[in-house]
């Protein structure tokens, strides 16, 4: 795994998320009340971008366009949104997550 410096721990307000480029991919970096978190910012269901979400009950991040929802910290499905021909084309599939290290302000991922 590569550790890639993405912002700075002001960057992200507690229960916000922001989408961040890291070893040629976008992530989605999260500070929740106990810390950051990190996953794919491409939701599974339909490649939504999971940092235009709301986060919910303060650790779970719903898809901007067809409302799934995951858990932040685990990357587990939450609710599949229940579409029938897409749910056809793309299986229920937890997110990808990623390590968050926070050392002097500064927020780094390893992917």
């Amino acid at each position: 795994m590569a550790r890639y410096h993405v912002c700075e721990e002001d960057d992200v307000p507690i229960g916000k998320v922001k989408a961040y480029k890291a070893g040629g991919r976008t992530v989605a970096i999260f500070h929740l009340d106990d810390g950051f978190y990190s996953t794919q910012n491409d939701c599974s269901h339909l490649f939504a971008p999971l940092h235009k979400g709301t986060i919910i009950d303060g650790s779970q991040i719903e898809c901007p366009y067809h409302q799934t929802r995951f858990d932040i910290r685990t990357g587990a499905v939450m609710c599949w949104a229940d579409h029938p021909l897409l749910d056809w084309i793309r299986a229920k599939k937890a997110l990808k997550t990623y390590p968050v290290t926070v050392e002097a302000g500064q927020v780094f991922v390893e992917l």
